[in-house]
């Protein structure tokens, strides 16, 4: 990396690679947590969303809930590239 025109360079060990796994891991189980609460608030169940299956299986197809947490993340997205000017 180069800054101020002296190159620094970045360890990059197991302690460095253990921090991003946790980290990583937070993350994933934070995402865990919010699947769960969104779809018992019914995100998930939206009229679009297609579902087949049987009495052993199933299949399901989020095409609205999809369409509907892209739209959010995009104006969310676009409002910090907006404030960031």
């Amino acid at each position: 990396m180069l800054k101020n025109d002296v190159w620094i360079t970045m360890d990059f060990g197991p302690q460095q690679i253990g921090k991003w796994l946790i980290t990583v891991g937070i993350i994933i189980a934070l995402l865990g947590v919010l699947m769960a609460v969104l779809g018992r608030v019914g995100l998930f169940r939206l009229p679009g969303d297609l579902e087949f299956g049987s009495k052993n299986w199933r299949i399901y197809f989020p095409i609205a809930s999809c369409i509907l947490i892209s739209i959010v993340l995009t104006l969310i997205l676009w409002l910090i590239h907006y404030f960031r000017r």
